[in-house]
């Protein structure tokens, strides 16, 4: 893509260089070499050229790199073994003592389980519920205030206070009394047995010696069949193909065919600005004339597709599809 400095480059090199032109007969001087390489190649008349800016070209190219080297792998086959059936011994032949238990038989026996007692039980108090006054407040005198024949009639005189009693007060509350007091009684208790079963003895315990055979028990065993061996295998090396975007020529200015007053007609820019339009530039009004908003989309459609800036070249035309036709006068 174009950068905005390279197109300002461009679009002064192709503006200046038609007053290049223009003064190069009237100053007498002579057309050298480099002022040669400032003008347009041959052309046909009625064809317009511009140095327009050309913006750099890239190519994907593809390219093998090495994605690991050559390399070998060591793998370790393990032994491998069969499950057999082998019956093994598991215990000796022994002999043990063994003990023949006691024998028992159950006999019903009272036992003592509480001797006669004298014990003291104590019978609780019984109360009563009864109505009693008790004094709320005592009887006093107090200061209170009074009035006369003649009332007061400011602040300062005229004020009367009189000591009066004031009686007792009383509440009425209930109370519980003791009726019974608490009492101790003796009580005599009988002894108490229970009846339980017992074990006696009928025959004591003994020991007698037992032979105990041999244990065999057949289990599963694990015979080597195949030792374990090393197993190399060599990997090649192996690559990718890549592709890789390098630039092939830098942006330059170059002579380009163009539209211009002299080769086109309001027609042609009619159709230019339908083509912007229908690619999604906006080159304003359809007037036939090449205006400031046509321009800009013009602008903006070649710096999107990387096509050579600074005119209206041809280049952009066939992108867009639209075939110039030269005015009828040329």
């Amino acid at each position: 893509m174009t950068t905005t400095s390279s197109w300002h480059r461009a679009r002064a090199a192709a503006t200046a260089l038609p007053l290049l032109l223009a003064l190069a007969p009237a100053s007498g001087f002579a057309q050298s070499a480099d002022q040669a390489m400032l003008l347009p190649p041959d052309a046909q008349a009625g064809e317009c050229y511009a140095r327009v800016w050309v913006p750099e070209v890239y190519q994907t190219r593809s390219e093998e790199v090495l994605r690991h080297e050559a390399y070998e792998v060591v793998e370790i086959v393990p032994a491998r073994y069969e499950t057999v059936e082998e019956e093994v011994l598991v215990k000796e032949a022994t002999t043990r003592l063994e003990v023949v238990p006691a024998e028992y038989e159950t006999v019903e026996e009272e036992v003592l389980v509480k001797p006669a007692e004298l014990r003291y039980e104590v019978v609780p108090p019984a109360f009563a519920t009864v109505d009693e006054e008790i004094l709320v407040k005592e009887a006093h005198t107090t200061w209170k205030v009074g009035r006369g024949p003649i009332e007061r009639i400011d602040t300062a005189t005229g004020e009367i206070m009189c000591r009066v009693d004031v009686p007792a007060e009383y509440a009425s509350v209930e109370k519980t009394v003791v009726q019974t007091p608490v009492a101790v009684t003796e009580v005599e208790a009988p002894a108490e047995y229970v009846t339980v079963e017992k074990q006696v003895v009928v025959e004591p315990a003994r020991t007698v010696e037992v032979e105990v055979p041999a244990e065999y028990r057949t289990v599963e065993v694990q015979r080597l069949v195949a030792p374990a061996e090393t197993v190399r295998t060599k990997v090649p090396a192996e690559y990718d193909v890549v592709e890789r975007t390098v630039k092939v020529s830098d942006g330059h200015l170059e002579w380009r065919s163009i539209l211009c007053e002299t080769n086109t007609t309001p027609d042609v820019i009619r159709r230019l600005q339908t083509a912007l339009d229908e690619a999604g530039y906006d080159a304003g009004p359809v007037d036939g004339s090449l205006g400031y908003m046509t321009r800009r989309a013009v602008e903006a459609f070649q710096r999107d597709h990387d096509l050579p800036t600074g005119e209206l070249t041809m280049e952009t035309l066939d992108a867009l599809g639209v075939t110039p036709q030269p005015s009828s006068n040329i």
